[in-house]
C-alpha cells in the first residue's frame, strides 16, 4: 500500500466508499449522494490510488469488494460515526427521534442478548440501529477511543486506561444435549465423562475453564467435535448424542425448538463474571447512558435464565 499522507486525504472519500460498500453499484451511489456517475468514478479512483487497492472490481450486476476493501470498512464505519456525532448539534437525546447507529461488541453466545435489545429498542428508538461486533484483541482499544459504543467481556481482562465498566453477573455453566439423552437418565460425574462431548473452540481449550475444573474432580472428557461458535451447537447436539458443558446464555432460547435438555454440571466449576464495558471520555454521554441502561436489566437476567 501507498504512504498516505493525512494531511492531503479527503474524508469525503470515506463518506463516499461506505455507500460504495453497502450498495456496490457506481449508479445507485451516484444517485443516494446525488452526485454524478462520474463524480462518483472518480472518487473511487482517487481512492484505490491513494490505498493501493482496487477495493470494488466488477462481478456480474454488483461490484465486489476485495479483501482489503472488507477490512477497511470495518474500521472506517466507526471513524464515520464518530466524526457525526462530534459535527452534530448538542441536543438533548430522544429516544424516539434518534438515528443513532451504536456499535456493541460482544461474544456470540450473547445472540439472544442482542435479540432482547433489538427488542425493546424497536418499540421504544424504532429509528435506532445497533451493530454487534465479534471481540477481537483491537476490541478495549476501539471502546477507549469511541469506535466501540459498549462491549461485554470476561471481568478478568486488564483495562487499558479510558476504559471503565461495570459488572452484569457472572456466566453460569450447564450441561446440555438432545432431550431422552441416556446420560440424562442416571445423571452425575461418571456419565458426563461417560458420554462424548461437544466443544466450541475458543482460545486454548486445554486452558479451557470446563477443562480445569474437571481435572480438579479427576475427570476427563473425550472430544468428539469442535465447532466454530455457539450458534451451531444446538443442531449438532439435536442429531447427535453428544454431550456439551456451555455457559447458560450460549443456548438461550434453543432448547424447546431444537428439543434439548440441561443438567446441572456434576463437578464444581467457576462461574466467569462478567463486565459491561465503555469509554471513560463518553459516560456522562447521555446515548450511552440510555443504552447501558437498556442492557444492563437484559445481560443481568440472560446471565441467570437456566442456571437453576
Amino acid at each position: 500500500m501507498n504512504e498516505i499522507d493525512l494531511r492531503r486525504f479527503d474524508l469525503n472519500l470515506l463518506a463516499v466508499f461506505e455507500v460504495l460498500m453497502r450498495d456496490r453499484s457506481v449508479t445507485r451511489a451516484a444517485e443516494r449522494l446525488g452526485r454524478t456517475q462520474s463524480a462518483i468514478s472518480h472518487s473511487l479512483s482517487r481512492l484505490r490510488d491513494q490505498l493501493g487497492d482496487p477495493l470494488l472490481i466488477k462481478g456480474g450486476r454488483r461490484m465486489e469488494p476485495t479483501a482489503f476493501a472488507l477490512e477497511f470498512i470495518e474500521q472506517v464505519r466507526p471513524l464515520l460515526r464518530g466524526v457525526e456525532r462530534v459535527l452534530s448539534p448538542r441536543h438533548k437525546f430522544d429516544p424516539a427521534r434518534s438515528r443513532r447507529v451504536f456499535r456493541l461488541a460482544a461474544p456470540d453466545f450473547a445472540l439472544a442478548l442482542f435479540t432482547d435489545l433489538l427488542a425493546d429498542l424497536r418499540a421504544e428508538a424504532p429509528g435506532v440501529s445497533v451493530e454487534w461486533t465479534g471481540p477481537r484483541e483491537t476490541m478495549l482499544l476501539e471502546v477507549a477511543e469511541g469506535q466501540v459504543d459498549i462491549a461485554i467481556s470476561p471481568a478478568r481482562l486488564r483495562l487499558p486506561t479510558g476504559v471503565v465498566g461495570e459488572d452484569i453477573g457472572a456466566l453460569e455453566w450447564r450441561c446440555f444435549a438432545s432431550r431422552g439423552h441416556p446420560a440424562f437418565r442416571k445423571w452425575g460425574a461418571r456419565a458426563w465423562a461417560r458420554w462424548p462431548h461437544l466443544v466450541v473452540r475458543v482460545g486454548d481449550q486445554l486452558e479451557s475453564p470446563v477443562n480445569i475444573a474437571a481435572a480438579a474432580a479427576g475427570l476427563r472428557r473425550t472430544i468428539a467435535g469442535w465447532v466454530p461458535n455457539f450458534s451451531v451447537v444446538a443442531p449438532v447436539l439435536a442429531a447427535s448424542d453428544l454431550l456439551a458443558t456451555l455457559p447458560v446464555p450460549a443456548m438461550a432460547g434453543t432448547l424447546r425448538p431444537f428439543g434439548l435438555d440441561s443438567r446441572r454440571v456434576p463437578f464444581a466449576i467457576d462461574p466467569i463474571p462478567h463486565v459491561m464495558l465503555w469509554s471513560a471520555a463518553r459516560a456522562k454521554d447521555p446515548e450511552i447512558a440510555w443504552l447501558r441502561n437498556r442492557l444492563r436489566p437484559l445481560a443481568r437476567n440472560r446471565f441467570t435464565s437456566l442456571a437453576g
